[in-house]
């Protein structure tokens, strides 16, 4: 017999012509897959004790997507912020996406707007009135993905990256704040 938890961690498995993949959420032991994955495939990388602190405080909108071999492959984390809001004096809740990453093989595949879509909806319990996210501003397929979700460029936050590189900081309203 399995506990509530444990039926909760596999949310569904995706498949079309090209992939077969799993989404679920990540657990402790997934972190050092998602690690590999991170610093395969992006310039910036976070210590283990960051990736448990989101995993720790945001685990419904920390997600991995598995191949059918049971490898992690990709992974987003999201985590909730408070902001003020921009017609009253109280702080509403905004969803930022901290990392997404799939791995180069498995790209083009639909993995990235699977784990955007279910981790925003799974994000969006919070009681949030947006989403934001940086991306930098070479990165096209990233920015046409996020505009396909309907984000848009709010400004660009000059050498926001470690690199140097500016980076579009893009909004999605989805309340009124």
């Amino acid at each position: 017999m399995t506990t509530n938890k444990e039926r909760e961690i596999n949310l569904f498995k995706y498949k079309n012509n090209d992939s077969d993949f799993f989404i679920k959420r990540c657990s402790l032991k997934d972190i050092n897959a998602v690690i590999e994955v991170n610093e395969r495939e992006l310039p910036e990388d976070y210590p283990f004790f960051f990736y448990k602190s989101i995993l720790d405080n945001f685990p419904e909108s920390f997600l991995v997507a598995q191949n059918k071999n049971g490898k992690i492959i990709a992974y987003i984390m999201w985590r909730v912020e408070k902001a003020p809001s921009i017609d009253s004096l109280r702080y509403v809740n905004k969803g930022h996406l901290v990392s997404i990453a799939v791995f180069k093989k498995y790209r083009r595949k639909g993995i990235a707007t699977t784990l955007l879509n279910n981790s925003m909806s799974a994000i969006k319990k919070s009681e949030i009135l947006k989403y934001v996210l940086e991306v930098r501003v070479s990165n096209y397929t990233a920015i046409k993905l996020y505009e396909t979700l309907n984000f848009k460029i709010e400004c660009i936050k000059k050498k926001y990256y470690r690199d140097g590189e500016n980076a579009y900081f893009m909004i999605l309203n989805v309340g009124n704040s």
